[in-house]
């Protein structure tokens, strides 16, 4: 392993680093922090993703493979107090690594033949954003979408709930919902609306094998849901049923109950297309 000097708090690199907290700076130089040793190993993982590495001794003790892994891929490896760090990764408890890492999103036109897509409309939640990204991911995905009303991806609680998951697959932000949806449609997705006062049951829709072919899921706002306008451009709100007396279900579990019934569905289909086929031999 390579030895590292200890980089001051009032290094240039550190206040670069700082800025990337803030969004405006984010999208300006187009590059985001990633913390703790999930989220670094999977950036590591993509070749020329990680400029700078920050680490605590401690942490590089502990995780000398992910240091040897940055010095090899040329990212620059600064050794920080826990202090700095804390100050970096604006947690109460961080885990002593944090990554600068090049923006992930592509266009719109970079998702290819998809049979289970998420967009998230209106989600504010940074945490509940990314923890849908990981259950995303986990569900066998192809995309994940951000409208331009949702939250920003790259924040740094959105990255975290994410656990590593945002460098695994395409994420697209900043289209309009009527974008996305209006395409997906066009290429022969059936387009549903997640919503607790959809007249359809989610059993209903996948016993009728509805959730079958290639399916997109709109997520809306954690508190007031989807704009009517956007449930409009879909092919209908669809609902989780709820069997016992909770009043509802949280965004992120919704979307986990949607995802998987789906991808159950598809992978039981015995006339899924080629397209779906493939993608269940690179899972």
């Amino acid at each position: 392993m390579a030895s590292h000097e200890f980089t001051s708090a009032r290094s240039p690199r550190i206040k670069g680093a700082r800025r990337l907290a803030k969004r405006a700076f984010r999208r300006r130089e187009r590059r985001f922090l990633a913390e703790g040793p999930q989220a670094v190993r999977e950036a590591l993982a993509a070749p020329g993703r990680v400029h700078e590495l920050f680490a605590t001794a401690e942490a590089a003790q502990r995780h000398p493979e992910l240091i040897e892994a940055a010095d090899a891929r040329g990212a620059a490896v600064h050794r920080v107090t826990l202090e700095v760090m804390t100050e970096l990764a604006q947690t109460v408890t961080p885990q002593g690594l944090l990554a600068v890492c090049d923006f992930v999103d592509v266009p719109l036109s970079g998702i290819g033949p998809a049979r289970l897509v998420v967009v998230l409309s209106h989600v504010r939640d940074p945490g509940n954003a990314g923890t849908v990204v990981r259950t995303a991911d986990a569900a066998g995905a192809d995309a994940v979408v951000f409208t331009d009303a949702s939250v920003d991806p790259y924040n740094g609680k959105c990255v975290r709930a994410s656990a590593g998951s945002l460098f695994h697959l395409p994420v697209v932000v900043d289209v309009s919902a009527a974008d996305v949806l209006g395409r997906l449609r066009g290429a022969g997705s059936r387009v549903f609306a997640a919503d607790g006062g959809g007249r359809r049951d989610l059993h209903e829709a996948a016993d009728a094998g509805e959730l079958d072919g290639p399916v997109c899921w709109v997520f809306g706002n954690e508190a007031w849901g989807l704009p009517e306008e956007t449930v409009g451009l879909t092919d209908g709100a669809v609902a989780v049923p709820i069997y016992g007396a909770a009043e509802s279900l949280n965004l992120a579990t919704a979307a986990a109950v949607c995802l998987y019934t789906t991808a159950r569905q598809q992978r039981a289909n015995p006339a899924a297309p080629a397209t779906a086929q493939r993608y269940a031999a690179e899972a």
